[in-house]
């Protein structure tokens, strides 16, 4: 006899977590309903033997354990989720750590509070009234979280308007907010373990909820809030902030305005150390400064995603060949809009300039970074919806009420 579907798939990324699969695991357990078909499928990433206790402990419980060790940790915890989502088969998929700070006795209560009020997103908070987040050590770990929160949403104000605690790594999604990024442009393109935010900007969820809780302290393990994480955070805010042509064209440009610096401190060597140099050749010896310094930055962030076209030296004399292009096209252009249009030189070098700028960087973001469409596929949705989960707690008291309809603008 062929088993029923999951109607909730309980993704766990896991990463050197073997001490803590059996507690987990038999607290799951301890929650589900009667009546409801759970799944746990673990994205695993670890060095030790998690996989191996994984194999091992999935025989002992009476609902499909499904381990994944992935060969290549691609995306970091980010990438480990989707992977996740990809081999659970549930319309409600609902993410959480595997060091019991994220309590599995919210798990159903979340997809219950999904159920109730529409909402496609359903977030544990440790901000609204009623979430505590002492679960959180020290000092460092808690302004790091604060001031994460706070550029998130500083950055996103429309997409995260419904959220008080957007860095959460326990929310409750439906599939078919997945799957609606699919038909996006890029598509998934998670990078560090702050998965949500990247949901939550290009899923586009209709309605989100949020549930009170409290952040426990950790079972067994270490933290994986690292200075290598934070780095992968801010290229991942960078990267959904560029997402839109019109913000690419601002960083763009403020990037350019920085390549100044270089630019002018390698002028100002050349000609302090060898005057007999000419202006023009120092000049453009120092431009190159300024496009090399330009070039790492926005190879290394803004195009981080669309650098397979061609190899790096390859991207980098294109883009040096456009950047020298446009140092030698603004002066003529200047000269032809004074003599031919009769503008004065202020406004006809700015004019100049612009039309310049807005050449390259059409040359840059169309052709030698083409956008990918697709470029991590989200998985299929599968046909229908949980029903409303029986034997859950009530909707808590003080928690976030559903925001309806689409977010308009997922990256305003």
């Amino acid at each position: 006899m062929t088993a029923l579907p999951a109607q909730v798939s309980i993704v766990v990324p896991t990463f050197d977590e073997a001490d803590n699969i059996h507690a987990l695991l038999t607290r799951i357990a301890a929650a589900v309903p009667d009546g409801i078909r759970a799944e746990v499928v673990f994205a695993d990433d670890s060095t030790d033997d998690t996989c191996a206790v994984i194999e091992k402990e999935a025989a002992r419980f009476p609902f499909p354990v499904v381990p994944h060790h992935r060969p290549e940790p691609v995306g970091g915890l980010g990438g480990a989720v989707v992977e996740g989502f990809a081999r659970g088969s549930a319309p409600w998929i609902v993410v959480m750590d595997a060091d019991l700070q994220h309590p599995p006795e919210l798990i159903f209560e979340l997809v219950a509070r999904g159920e109730a009020t529409g909402a496609e997103l359903v977030v544990a908070t440790r901000y609204a009234a009623g979430g505590d987040r002492g679960g959180l050590a020290g000092g460092y770990r808690r302004l790091v979280s604060s001031s994460s929160t706070l550029l998130a949403k500083a950055l996103f104000p429309r997409a995260l308007g419904g959220l008080t605690d957007p860095m959460s790594g326990f929310f409750a999604i439906r599939r078919t907010a997945v799957d609606r990024a699919a038909t996006e442009d890029e598509g998934l393109q998670p990078l560090g373990y702050k998965i949500l935010l990247e949901l939550a900007v290009r899923c586009r969820p209709r309605g989100i909820a949020e549930v009170p809780y409290a952040f426990g302290e950790r079972h067994a393990g270490t933290s994986k809030s690292t200075p290598t994480e934070g780095l992968r955070f801010l290229r991942h805010l960078i990267t959904l902030r560029t997402a839109d042509p019109r913000a690419r064209a601002v960083v763009f440009g403020l990037i350019g305005l920085s390549g100044f610096v270089p630019n002018l401190a390698l002028l100002w060597l050349l000609t302090v150390t060898a005057p007999g140099l000419p202006y023009a050749p120092a000049e453009i010896i120092a431009n190159q400064a300024g496009l090399l310094w330009n070039f790492a930055l926005i190879d290394s962030f803004v195009y981080r995603n669309q650098r397979r076209h061609h190899r790096r030296s390859l991207r980098l004399l294109t883009f040096a060949g456009v950047g020298n292009a446009d140092l030698v096209a603004r002066i003529p252009l200047a000269a032809l809009l004074i003599a031919g249009a009769g503008m004065s030189p202020l406004p006809a070098t700015a004019l100049g300039m612009a039309i310049v700028f807005t050449a390259r960087f059409l040359v840059v973001d169309r052709w030698l970074y083409r956008r990918l469409r697709g470029r991590t596929t989200a998985p299929v949705a599968v046909p229908g919806a949980v029903a409303a989960v029986p034997g859950t707690v009530e909707a808590v008291p003080g928690a976030v009420e559903a925001v309806p309809g689409a977010v308009p603008d997922p990256l305003g």
